[in-house]
């Protein structure tokens, strides 16, 4: 297929959800071509070597918490395309003088460690646990359609309304479990407490007692290459090194699919898009930014509590107080001493991501938009905090400020990892209210990044109902092709 061939459907940027629109089109006997401003597919799935040879780094997700829960995930069989690890817990937060909460996968096993506070945790997250499933459904979906479940979307509600306010340890008498729900909730980026965190912490933690928080082998390009092959084996292709300034740029094709930021797609299809449409979308707003940082380490980081070798992923930032104040910081525009850092140590479980004996280490912090502060110093201090001596360990480290982040990817404006602020106007309106909110209104335009709903998220699930949504208006499917493996 020549680059300038027409094609059935365009899809421009090749993101987990530019990607799952693609596979889903050419899966509908379409053909479909992905444009790629960089050098290699996958968007927020690459794993690349940027600190020493043989040390390869996430460079932008690197559990994913959602690969067993998304509909479209499950749709494609990914469990079955790429070789997954999942720990035996799924995240853990460290507390000062050596004490530890940890999110098992066994809810039971949690409970037990939470000592007087567990029968609270078992009560508060073991409903929306036992139905992961339809909490997923419910929150991978546009939010003002009428929910499949509606007792379980109804109990998540209530439960983000509990733990979305000041009054959000009122069920605990210890730190713990307060801790170990502020570290989930902070993977917003919103000031806490807040209702929108808390509800998409609540569906975090109850995915982390129902199939896990997975590793996969490799690194997340691995899901990202999964998702190409499939692409490529029925007809459809990649173009990368192609940055797309104009839809002129494109060939003719009866639908052209954006996984780019919603003010960028409609820059490009201003000509299609009537004035309200772009007025609203004018007004769609940016969250808080994040700075990366990528460490090449000598031995395993030595955490004062051995446990938290148990998992991939570790929440740093002290007691819940500790960790809203450091969010509501951020969200004034202030950079604290004390900052919330999440930390992933794939290299624990997957071995192929270090020379022998080796490893690495993925970390990220908040900073207000737009920020260019290299907080590598600020990451170390809260990473030693509760794991003497890992300075000693550290043999590189690369990092990339928010600014450098929107360098890297347009799509996160400041630094903006959730390619738009996920509060809880932006959530039920993503990025307008609508109940097909991937269609935009001009000729063959549709929009899957996550700035449409669901949001954020490595997921496809934007890019799925994307597809869904062209395959009905631009080919008259209606009925949607099978994604699952083949042979």
């Amino acid at each position: 297929m020549s680059s300038d061939s027409s094609v059935d459907a365009v899809v421009i940027g090749s993101g987990p959800n530019g990607l799952a629109a693609a596979v889903t089109l050419a899966r509908a006997g379409l053909a479909v071509r992905v444009y790629e401003r960089n050098a290699t597919a996958g968007g927020g799935m690459r794993t690349e070597e940027v600190t020493l040879p043989g040390f390869r780094h996430d460079l932008c997700s690197a559990v994913h918490p959602l690969a067993f829960a998304s509909g479209f995930f499950r749709r494609f069989g990914l469990a079955d395309r790429v070789r997954f690890i999942t720990p035996t817990a799924s995240y853990g937060h460290p507390l000062d003088g050596g004490r530890a909460a940890l999110a098992y996968r066994d809810l039971e096993r949690t409970a037990d460690a939470l000592g007087p506070d567990g029968a609270a945790w078992r009560a508060l997250i073991g409903p929306l646990a036992r139905h992961a499933d339809e909490v997923a459904q419910f929150t991978g979906s546009a939010v003002i359609q009428l929910p499949r479940h509606p007792l379980v979307a109804a109990r998540l509600g209530a439960t983000a309304l509990l733990q979305g306010g000041p009054w959000w340890n009122l069920p605990f008498r210890t730190e713990e479990p307060g801790a170990l729900l502020a570290g989930a909730f902070a993977h917003t980026t919103v000031a806490l407490p807040s209702v929108a965190g808390a509800a998409a912490g609540l569906t975090l933690v109850s995915y982390a007692h129902a199939r896990g928080w997975p590793v996969p082998i490799g690194g997340s390009q691995s899901i990202a290459n999964a998702l190409v092959a499939d692409l490529e084996a029925h007809g459809g292709e990649v173009v990368t090194g192609a940055e797309i300034t104009s839809l002129g740029d494109l060939p003719d094709a009866r639908a052209i699919v954006f996984d780019t930021h919603v003010r960028a797609a409609a820059r490009l299809g201003e000509d299609r898009l009537a004035a309200g449409y772009l007025r609203r979308v004018s007004r769609f707003r940016d969250g808080n930014g994040v700075c990366k940082v990528d460490f090449a380490l000598s031995g395993p980081v030595p955490w004062t509590n051995p446990e938290l070798n148990e998992t991939a992923t570790v929440h740093l930032g002290g007691s819940r107080p500790a960790v809203a104040r450091s969010e509501r910081a951020v969200a004034a525009g202030r950079l604290g001493d004390d900052p919330y850092v999440l930390v992933s140590q794939p290299s624990l479980f997957d071995g192929s991501r270090a020379p022998l004996g080796k490893h690495v280490l993925w970390a990220y912090t908040h900073v207000p938009r737009g920020s260019s502060a290299d907080r590598t110093e600020a990451v170390i201090r809260q990473i030693e905090r509760f794991a003497p001596g890992f300075r000693d360990l550290v043999l590189a480290s690369t990092s990339r400020t928010a600014v450098q982040m929107e360098q890297y990817n347009p799509n996160y404006v400041g630094g903006d990892i959730s390619t738009g602020m996920p509060d809880f106007r932006q959530l039920i309106a993503r990025p307008v209210l609508s109940p097909d909110p991937w269609r935009m209104p001009g000729r063959g335009l549709y929009l899957a990044s996550a700035s449409a709903a669901p949001g954020p998220g490595v997921h496809g699930l934007g890019g799925y109902y994307a597809a869904r949504s062209a395959l009905r208006h631009e080919f008259g499917v209606t009925r949607m092709p099978s994604l699952a493996p083949e042979g």
